[in-house]
């Protein structure tokens, strides 16, 4: 019996698909390839291909088309890649592949007959999510605003050629050409819940070197970066009045120095630099900890501990770490904006606070830590969100077998999926 090949193509692997890889991997008589950049993982039991990725002088390319002279060199290296596969004897039956960086562009070309799937994260826009969300900062004028829409060239080329696509969240979704929504079905990435309680490991004393007193009322601030898409300039600012009024409160900010999404401050290497620079003199940094990027394990062991999780985003990408908090149990206090609200009732599951109301957030978390067992509730709701909306194993992964057989993929590979079990995961 031929083997069932299953090919995923994104240039940070695995990233999203790191559930999705891991099950096909484990399933009989199924090859798992991966084609990514040099950023890209290795994962057990999947052929990963990395591909270079140079030649990055631009100045003759007109900068309305500069991205997508980018994409276009990444979708060549994918080109050489999917070609030496297909030379090796791989021909992907199913292909799961993030657009975002031109890495979809050959695919239906190269493998016509397989189904295709597109992972539709974000789709840009000059007005109505993150561009323009935030005042503070200059708007980027008409040229700026073409640029910006023109980072879709590539997505949507892959809807086109996609038989299905994937959106984690409904709001990135709703963000979509209406041209396109009937196409994109929400499917999360997935959280191994069960995983994550197991792993769960008790109280912690300290968390990267930095001792946890026990009576510490623990705030926590997680990002990949620390920077304005997800609110680190709102939070610091409301830290000053939190700690006043709280005076066993710790905070502790996990994030990079980096910038992710956005542009950097224009006088300081890092945004944190920026923040504590303007409150210098307001802070009490004797309780306020920038831990950098943690390990996992030591990021599970501060979210066990945390008293109130805050999390804040421009209305944008959803980020993992809300949902891995709420899995936890942590108490969540939430942006007002689309991404968080579709998950985060007020009062119910969590607290939501308007994203730029520095007194709101801070009263908010601080009546949080003063009434801790009020709390207990909505700590148990969040937690019962997590499993019954973004378990991988039952409500993720179901999904993705009822779309496979709906779209007509392998009736073989579907029966194999559908015949995993979340202890099989």
């Amino acid at each position: 019996m031929s083997a069932l090949d299953v090919l995923f193509v994104h240039n940070n692997f695995p990233a999203q698909f790191r559930n999705l890889a891991a099950t096909f991997a484990s399933l009989p008589g199924c090859r798992v390839a991966a084609i990514g950049a040099g950023s890209a993982s290795a994962m057990a039991g999947v052929d990963l291909r990395r591909y270079g990725f140079s030649g990055r002088e631009l100045s003759n390319v007109h900068p309305f088309a500069r991205r997508f002279e980018i994409e276009s060199r990444r979708a060549e290296q994918v080109m050489y890649s999917a070609n030496a596969m297909k030379y090796d004897g791989f021909t992907p039956q199913l292909i799961y592949v993030h657009p975002g960086w031109g890495e979809a562009l050959p695919l239906r070309v190269l493998f016509p007959d397989a189904t295709l799937c597109c992972y539709s994260e974000f789709y840009y826009a000059p007005s109505g999510t993150d561009v323009g969300f935030d005042r503070e900062f200059p708007p980027f004028g008409i040229d700026g605003e073409t640029r910006i829409v023109l980072r879709n060239a590539a997505t949507l080329l892959a809807l086109t050629d996609a038989d299905f696509a994937v959106a984690p969240t409904e709001w990135q979704r709703s963000v979509f050409p209406r041209e396109f929504r009937d196409k994109i079905h929400v499917v999360h990435d997935g959280l191994d819940c069960d995983r994550l309680m197991l792993r769960a490991p008790a109280r912690a004393r300290e968390i990267a070197g930095i001792p946890i007193p026990d009576d510490a009322e623990i705030v926590t601030f997680v990002a990949r970066n620390l920077e304005p898409y997800r609110g680190f300039h709102v939070f610091m600012r409301a830290l000053p009045r939190l700690l006043a009024k709280r005076p066993r409160a710790r905070v502790f900010l996990v994030g990079g120095d980096k910038v992710g999404y956005g542009a950097g401050p224009p006088r300081h290497a890092s945004w944190r630099q920026a923040l504590l620079e303007e409150l210098d003199g307001r802070l009490d940094l004797g309780r306020v900890h920038f831990t950098g990027s943690l390990p996992y394990e030591s990021y599970l062991a501060l979210l066990v501990r945390s008293d109130a999780h805050c999390y804040l985003t421009y209305p944008f990408v959803l980020s993992w770490s809300m949902l891995e908090a709420m899995a936890l149990g942590c108490l969540v206090v939430g942006s007002d904006t689309g991404p968080v609200t579709e998950v985060i009732t007020h009062g119910e599951n969590g607290l939501l606070v308007p994203f730029f109301d520095t007194d709101a957030i801070a009263d908010t978390i601080a009546d949080a830590l003063a009434h801790p067992r009020r709390m207990r509730r909505l700590r148990e709701a969040a937690r019962h969100t997590a499993r019954s909306r973004y378990d991988f194993a039952r409500v993720s992964l179901p999904r993705h077998v009822d779309l496979l057989h709906q779209v007509g993929c392998s009736q073989r590979l579907v029966e194999l999926l559908a015949g995993v079990q979340p202890a099989d995961i």
